[in-house]
């Protein structure tokens, strides 16, 4: 089981590199992180976008392009295309945001022709490592759903799983977080929690899945606070999903982490046949490049 972000690379075969495809690849933030990671040894990038500027940035930044295959393209919506027509075409594992719109490349993911939409829907998935939490704690949904009903938190939970099997978890603890752990009619992320819990007890997420909810966020990662209240929990104080009810709750949970606790992270899209590396420019460069190789373990594993 992996338990720190670090550890991800030591389990990626040694030698096969996973290939990235990069929409509108000229951007510094973006291809410093590919150069980490091609130093690495994890990826072997295919750059899409304006190739001048790729190689104006790589040249500042001493990125060696010598056996990294360069595809021009100016128009950020063809960079988009092209680059998930790479995942699509098997000439890629998996696919990389880079100086344009998220909604572009989601856009082109969602092609019917082209894309690479599975059933479901999309959804995002961030990874923390918390040095005050003994292991690595997924967080989702922060960054796609505004305000999942029922049938889309399914979904969420059954994307949050299969990345966290990634990490070689054998019991899955799942905890569906609302102000409270107990039903209120008045507030319906309760209700769903509950129907979520039942759900999982009946079959629905498969086999080493715990659900539970509603639990509170100190109940879902403190065991002395489920003691202190007594609530009888198997996930609490050993969770490894949160699931939040709205995306609100989930980019303040995991921008509190990151600001306040200064905890490692990284991030990607499920849903889709590949994961979808998605960061934001305030990322920093250590969190774009464990989100690289985060989507390279779970390419290899899904």
């Amino acid at each position: 089981m992996i338990k720190k972000l670090d550890e991800m690379e030591k389990h990626l075969k040694l030698g096969e590199r996973a290939i990235l495809s990069v929409a509108a690849a000229h951007n510094e933030e973006v291809l410093i992180s590919i150069k980490e990671a091609v130093n690495r040894g994890v990826i072997q990038p295919i750059l899409v976008g304006n190739i001048d500027k790729i190689k104006s940035i790589s040249k500042s930044i001493n990125l060696d392009l010598e056996n990294i295959e360069l595809i021009q393209e100016d128009d950020i919506v063809k960079c988009a295309e092209i680059a998930v027509r790479l995942v699509h075409d098997n000439k890629a594992d998996f696919i990389m945001k880079g100086l344009l719109d998220t909604s572009i490349l989601l856009k082109a993911v969602l092609n019917k022709e082209y894309g690479l939409k599975k059933e479901g829907l999309l959804s995002h998935v961030m990874i923390h490592e918390v040095e005050s939490y003994h292991k690595l704690l997924l967080i989702s949904d922060g960054g796609m759903n505004i305000s999942p009903n029922y049938e889309q938190k399914e979904g969420i939970i059954k994307n949050a799983i299969l990345a966290a099997k990634s990490l070689g978890i054998e019991e899955i603890k799942v905890a569906c977080i609302a102000a409270v752990e107990k039903i209120n009619p008045k507030m319906q992320a309760t209700i769903d929690a509950h129907k979520l819990q039942e759900a999982c007890e009946n079959g629905l997420f498969g086999k080493n899945v715990i659900v539970e909810g509603p639990l509170a966020f100190d109940l879902a990662v403190s065991s002395h606070a489920s003691e202190v209240k007594g609530l009888k929990s198997i996930v609490s104080g050993d969770v490894d999903i949160i699931i939040t009810p709205t995306i609100e709750v989930g980019n303040a949970l995991g921008k509190s982490l990151t600001y306040m606790t200064k905890s490692k992270s990284a991030g990607v899209i499920m849903g889709a046949s590949v994961p979808i590396v998605l960061t934001s420019r305030a990322d920093s460069s250590e969190s774009k490049l464990y989100s690289i190789i985060y989507g390279a373990l779970i390419s290899k594993n899904i």
